[in-house]
């Protein structure tokens, strides 16, 4: 029948920088510096002045570049599989699946049997949601954070209405810049309103590193409260995997979803969900639901050591054997993770050497744009926040008021905010061959900024001089000519 094996080839270790271009498909009049997604759907903020209700700009979503011998791989398993799809997808996929699955567990340090990979991490977040089994009282409550990624939020949202009267959602606001120990207060402040309150707080649900704006939470103690407050954890860890070091076997969030197509260098889309064994008789359908469901009527659900009892023919629990196969769709990209992680340890030197190297140069990189702006970068006094892979830049735009030194006075009107946002991003995208998220943030316009091992110094500076270019024009009233 043959195998999608195929003989493993050396990869040549490259220095960061312009050299590891070679490696990419960027196109070389384009300039990524937008490596994570971006969400832009927040309300206009209460205090706007404009008397409208909450306007809503739709999610624009950007993802990872893929080194071209990675999407080589995946044409290459595309090309066997339709010169025979059949065996390929019934035998060979299966087999390739559980190899890339364990490739992830091992380094999230988590037992292969506990992740699953689905397409993106929405849907590792749907599947989450739309399956948590809620109490009939209707007491339970959801304790979220305020920079939550806007799909997820909306979900929560949903989920309130998928049962009436069962859940509701509790908002934890927090107002960067913040210390670790004041984002861990004020979550535990909200568990405790939500229990002064009458309510049970059941579900948890925080970063490990936020989209908008791009920071690093303290996911692991805020993991650690709701395990002490006897509160169920969810960690979106969409830009976790292949962006910093994760855990699971230490952390024991009880769900967590990341995905592989943002920083760990997979095709698109492909994403990891974790969900402990404790906890897998809560996860009953796929989405959609295909071939891999067993109703419950056919389930043992006599429990050994917090464990489903059945055992499967085919050797796997109901929880993996759920999400082998969900319908078809182009999900080669799947197969491609031990190739990915062994391409970064070849090439790259590993995880460490490229979280290095990445956070060290948005730090830097961030910087440089603030100093040619004259405005600062979004970070706390230990700088616990910046230790990512992206940056956050305030723009010197002023919203209404006086002119100031080196700001630009954007004149207040209905939905002003999102219009310099999609204004600028055009801009970008058209005359400077470029994308950053452009969003307003705490009464302010912010620019996120992600560093990659393909990126130097160089590229900051001279998106601080684009950026100053379009802030400049933004405040000569060109964002109202379009």
């Amino acid at each position: 029948m043959g195998s999608i094996e195929t003989p493993a080839r050396r990869y040549e270790r490259t220095p960061f920088g312009k050299e590891m271009l070679k490696h990419f498909s960027i196109d070389p009049t384009y300039t990524e510096l937008n490596n994570g997604e971006y969400s832009n759907s927040s309300p206009l903020p209460p205090s706007s002045m404009f008397g409208l209700g909450p306007v809503v700009l739709t999610d624009i979503g950007s993802f990872g570049s893929v080194p071209t011998v990675i999407l080589n791989k995946a044409h290459e398993l595309r090309k066997r599989c339709e010169g025979r799809p059949c065996a390929f997808i019934r035998y060979e996929y299966p087999a390739g699946l559980d190899k890339s699955r364990e490739a992830v567990a091992r380094l999230l340090n988590a037992p292969p049997e506990t992740i699953v990979l689905v397409a993106n991490g929405s849907t590792g977040s749907n599947t989450i949601m739309r399956n948590f089994a809620w109490n009939p009282d209707g007491k339970d409550e959801i304790i979220q954070v305020s920079i939550i990624f806007a799909p997820l939020g909306k979900m929560t949202g949903y989920v309130g209405e998928l049962n009436p009267g069962k859940v509701r959602t509790r908002q934890v606001q927090l107002t960067y810049p913040l210390e670790d120990d004041e984002v861990v207060a004020l979550f535990k402040a909200g568990i405790q309103a939500s229990r002064d309150a009458g309510f049970r707080p059941r579900l948890g649900i925080f970063d490990t590193i936020s989209s908008i704006p791009g920071i690093r939470l303290p996911f692991e103690r805020l993991t650690a409260l709701c395990r002490e407050e006897g509160v169920l954890s969810f960690i979106d860890g969409a830009h976790a995997v292949g962006h910093l070091n994760v855990d699971l076997a230490a952390l024991d969030p009880d769900f967590f979803v990341s995905c592989c197509h943002k920083w760990l260098f997979v095709p698109r889309g492909c994403a990891a969900l974790y969900v402990p064994t404790r906890h897998q008789w809560m996860i009953r359908s796929t989405l959609p639901l295909s071939h891999g469901f067993i109703p419950t009527k056919d389930l043992d659900q006599r429990k050994v050591d917090g464990k489903l009892a059945q055992d499967l023919a085919n050797g796997k629990n109901a929880f993996v054997h759920n999400f082998e196969f969900v319908a078809p769709m182009d999900n080669f990209g799947y197969l491609c993770i031990p190739e990915s992680i062994r391409w970064r340890e070849e090439v790259c030197g590993g995880e460490k050497a490229i979280q290095t190297y990445c956070v060290n140069l948005a730090r830097e990189g961030g910087k440089k744009i603030a100093n040619i702006l004259g405005t600062r970068v979004l970070d706390n006094e230990s700088q616990s926040m910046s230790a990512a892979c992206m940056t956050n830049v305030l723009l010197p735009l002023t919203l209404g008021g006086d002119k100031s030194e080196g700001q630009h006075i954007v004149r207040a009107r209905p939905g002003i905010q999102f219009t310099v946002v999609d204004w600028m991003m055009r801009k970008m995208a058209i005359e400077y061959e470029t994308m950053m998220p452009v969003f307003f943030f705490q009464g302010a316009w912010w620019v996120r900024a992600s560093a990659q091992v393909f990126l130097e110094v160089s590229d900051f500076e001279w998106a601080g001089r684009m950026l100053e270019d379009l802030c400049e024009r933004v405040g000569h009233g060109e964002h109202l000519k379009a």
